[in-house]
This record gives structure tokens, sequence and C-alpha cells, in this order.
């Protein structure tokens, strides 16, 4: 039989016990099949059981037609920065509590990697946000979310808001959180964000334990350029994407906060469905009625 790829790495950022049997399992499966398998330096442990060296990051890059991400959403999105970035398409075996971002159960490898590699899957592209402080030369990108916060418990932190140079308001908040629609499942559902379906082509912005009653998230054009500007004189406010990457912030800096570049591929076995995955992890009803 032929199948749809011919090389096929994993990765894992987990520590979770049950990584190196379940990478094993899928090792076995993809050789079996006369799929070429290799691995990142995090699955050095695999060398053993595969008698084989694990390979670089340049070389998973150029030479994966797949990424298998072993783990939870923290996985999915650590793998989603280093791999998906740059072309890679991601499929996840999720072994964390929610994992949105990933699909694949321990107890489903076996059926459901074999669909996969059968050509029988979905394709799902994600943006990632990307985000820069004026007069400084790092710029990053985050899948889910850029968050600034103020980095202590019960202070807030005070900026002005634009969008497409038209300025919104300034605001008094513990901070403000800056989503795609893959992370509206994220922080911001924790933050009491709306949960946006992945297909939209949005940016949400949620405003975080504000000081005015009236304030409510908004949900703008992926196009638009949001700006904020730092207005605290004793700010200790902190940059964060993906809470990976933390960028201190002053007085006056601006930041900006965009769609990315680069996008992301992830690949799901078939049938897979959102309001589905909604139902399971977030304890929704799951009662089919009759239409």
């Amino acid at each position: 039989m032929k199948y749809k790829f011919s090389h096929i790495s994993l990765s894992t950022s987990s520590e979770d016990i049950r990584v190196l049997p379940i990478a094993t399992q899928v090792h076995e499966i993809l050789t079996n099949a006369g799929i070429k398998v290799s691995y990142d330096k995090n699955f050095s442990l695999l060398e053993r059981v595969t008698k084989t060296k694990h390979k670089s990051s340049n070389y998973i890059i150029k030479n994966a037609e797949l990424l298998i991400a072993i783990g939870g959403d923290g996985t999915m999105l650590n793998c989603s920065r280093k791999y998906g970035s740059r072309g890679v398409p991601i499929l996840g075996i999720n072994l964390g509590n929610v994992g949105f971002l990933t699909d694949i159960a321990p107890k489903e490898i076996t059926s459901r990697l074999l669909e996969v590699i059968k050509g029988d899957f979905i394709s799902d592209e994600r943006f990632f946000l990307g985000a820069s402080v004026e007069k400084r030369k790092e710029s990053f990108i985050a899948l889910n979310e850029v968050v600034i916060h103020s980095g202590a418990i019960a202070q807030l932190i005070e900026f002005d808001l634009y969008i497409d140079d038209s300025f919104v308001y300034r605001q008094k908040a513990d901070g403000l959180i800056v989503n795609s629609p893959s992370g509206s499942t994220a922080y911001s559902l924790s933050g009491g964000g709306p949960i946006v379906h992945p297909n939209l082509d949005v940016i949400t912005l949620l405003p975080m334990f504000p000081h005015r009653l009236n304030t409510s998230p908004l949900v703008v054009s992926d196009q638009s350029k949001i700006r904020i500007k730092m207005i605290e004189k004793k700010n200790k406010a902190v940059l964060s994407m993906d809470s990976h990457n933390s960028v201190k912030l002053r007085e006056g800096d601006v930041i900006t906060i965009c769609k990315g570049k680069p996008s992301l591929t992830l690949i799901h076995p078939e049938g897979h469905d959102f309001f589905e995955a909604c139902r399971n992890k977030l304890g929704w009803s799951s009662s089919l009625p009759n239409i």
C-alpha cells in the first residue's frame, strides 16, 4: 500500500511517563508501514529502543512531511512555534487534560494513525499572531495569545488601545489578552472571553479585570493592526507570548500586534468536529436533540 507520508518526525516537551512508551508504539506502527521515522533531542531516550540517533530541528524542518507532537497543548504550542511556523504540518497525540489542539487519545493511536498515513485526514489552517515593541529589534509569534499583564497579583496597569490608528480607549486593568481563534479556548476562555470557531479570521481583545464595569471583549478583523501604549509611570508590565517568551515593558513602550506571516497546518483524523471537542472537553450537554 502507498502511504501519504514517507518521512514523519516525533517531538515532545512533556515529562509525562507515558510519552516514551507511546513514542515507541508510534515508531513501530510507522516503521512497519515502511515510513522513515526521525525524532528530536527531546526523545533522546528513544535511541535505546530504535538504535538511531535523534535529529536536529533543522533536519526535521527540511525533511519531515508530518510532525507528531506527543503531549498536551503546551507541547503543541512549542511544536507549532518551532516546526509548524516553518511549514511542517502537525498531528497531536493528547496526553493533557483538555487538549483542544491535540486530537488522538492514547487508546486510539493505532487505528487513528493508520487512517492518517493512508490519507484519511482533515487539514486545518491556523494563523499566528505577531508581536513587537517599538524601538526594539526582537519580534515574536504566538499561536494562542499575546498578553500584557502586570506581573503581580491585584496590580493595575494603564494603557491606551488603538486599532488601525483609531483610538479605542484608555484602560486600567490587570492586563489585556489579545488572542487568535486558536486561543479562544485557552487563557481567554478562563477570563470569560468568547469561544471563536477556528475557521473565523478574527482577533479577540479581552481586558483582564478592568477597572470599569462597562468594558467588554472586542472582536476585530485579523487584518487589523493593534497598538497598545503603556501609560503607567511605575509600570512593571510584562509582554508574554503563549506564556513562553516574556518581555519587560516600560512607560511609553508601544506594542504592535497583528496577524503573523507564518501559518500553521494542523492535521486532524477524519470526523474531527470542533463542537464535539467543545462538548467533550468543556462538559457541554452531550444529549443530541431530534431535528
